[in-house]
């Protein structure tokens, strides 16, 4: 089963234009842990709709013990995460984080998990706050 995206809480940012939120996040997907896994994934794409660079330097979320940004690659054959320090979403640009490339990483549920809330920051100032909670498939 997998966490998907209900609606969006909030849009926060220093600046924006007429044409909607300044940070958009969109198409959102994050997985179950599998059982006695500590981890997840979250999959989703971001859109600068400002005038100026956003920079995502950290999110957090109540439900993890921590959430890091990494980028997969492949080295020598063999795919490799690595962690990444901060997003650039340049202006009217959207920026997709997908499995094989850049995605969340959320590790040690610290709860039982129904509803994630996701806080983007950049340094100190909240960008965007979203969340999301777990479909009802009936299956």
């Amino acid at each position: 089963m997998r966490i998907l995206l209900l609606i969006i809480i909030g849009s926060l940012a220093a600046c924006g234009n007429e044409t909607g939120a300044p940070l958009m996040a969109t198409d959102i997907d994050v997985t179950t842990p599998m059982p006695g896994v500590s981890m997840s994934a979250a999959y989703l794409t971001l859109t600068n709709n400002s005038d100026e660079p956003t920079r995502i330097s950290s999110i957090s979320s109540p439900q993890y013990e921590r959430i890091e940004i990494h980028k997969t690659t492949i080295e020598d054959g063999v795919a490799r995460m690595r962690k990444v320090d901060e997003l650039i979403i340049q202006p009217d640009d959207s920026i997709r984080l997908q499995r094989g490339g850049i995605h969340l990483m959320m590790i040690r549920p610290v709860e039982d998990i129904d509803m994630i809330t996701l806080n983007l920051y950049d340094g100190d100032l909240l960008l965007m706050s979203l969340r999301t909670s777990r479909a009802d498939s009936g299956n």
